[in-house]
């Protein structure tokens, strides 16, 4: 398998800070070149980290930009950061995405009765070591919930990375609670309140928060999968009125988005040129004390 890295542009907490990933050197999109299986009779499967565990910055893959670098979320011009509910601390688990998934925002799923939220699929990994920003994990999945935020369906896979000590011993969504009591609480508490701070209602679950198992995720999976060949292939559109995305990529022969390395377009992607990251308001230490919330 490929060997990924990041390439980092400019500092973090930055507008202008960017999270490239490179195989073997060179710049591939963590969208669309990474496979989403590392070895699928294993039940392996690729995912990128956007955002580690206890930390604040609301780092997604750039579905727009050229290459999808993972950048840091934008809300009215500023830079976004999730808030600390107490007594959680940023993100309690590393927070990223599974490479060649797509939600169709046109498909209305059957059980949640709402669109897909024109993402790649989320991802929870509960492992306990502490990833970092554009690192590729190889994980196995245990279980999934369905998040209904702002009206669309927003799936969050449960996994573990294979190298975690307890990985041997996870192999579904009853053996996290059996192993890792008050997690999967915990996750949905998280994922209700985590907007409360910012003024906006509470988030609801579909399934009355239930977290589904292992082959109900893998369903979810492959159903995204497809809807990301539907994309990639130039079956489903990448430019509507409500959305532009980037379907540039370096694997996939045949996609209008096929791109080679001599291609302008890909030669101006910049090189690294990291810097420490920049300060970080302190407000965003605050804890938010959550009335409704039932810990």
């Amino acid at each position: 398998m490929a060997q990924y890295t990041p390439r980092y542009i400019g500092a973090a907490n930055t507008l202008e800070h960017r999270v490239y990933t490179e195989a073997n050197g060179q710049i591939v999109s963590p969208f669309h070149d990474i496979p989403l299986f590392a070895d699928q009779n294993a039940g392996i499967l690729n995912m990128i980290v956007e955002v580690p565990r206890w930390t604040n910055a609301k780092m997604e893959i750039s579905k727009e930009e050229p290459f999808n670098p993972i950048k840091q979320d934008i809300k009215k011009g500023k830079l976004r950061y999730v808030r600390n509910c107490f007594p959680h601390h940023g993100y309690i688990w590393n927070y990223g995405a599974f490479p060649q998934t797509w939600e169709d925002p046109s498909a209305l799923h059957a059980e949640t009765k709402a669109k897909g939220d024109n993402d790649p699929l989320d991802v929870c990994e509960i492992g306990e070591q502490v990833g970092y920003t554009g690192q590729i994990k190889q994980v196995k999945v245990l279980g999934i919930m369905a998040l209904l935020d702002e009206g669309e369906t927003d799936w969050k896979v449960i996994v573990v990375d294979v190298l975690d000590p307890l990985a041997s011993k996870l192999n579904d969504i009853e053996d996290v609670e059996r192993h890792l009591p008050g997690l999967i609480r915990a996750t949905n508490e998280w994922f209700r309140i985590y907007k409360i701070p910012d003024g906006k209602p509470e988030n609801v679950f579909a399934f009355s928060g239930e977290a589904k198992n292992k082959k109900y995720a893998t369903e979810i999976i492959h159903e995204c999968h497809e809807a990301w060949r539907r994309l990639i292939t130039g079956e489903s559109p990448a430019s509507t009125p409500s959305y532009n995305l980037s379907i540039l990529n370096v694997t996939v022969a045949g996609s209008p988005g096929h791109t080679r390395s001599n291609d302008p377009g890909y030669q101006s992607i910049p090189p690294d040129s990291r810097q420490p990251p920049a300060p970080v308001d302190p407000s965003i230490s605050k804890w938010f004390y959550i009335s409704s919330a039932t810990v």
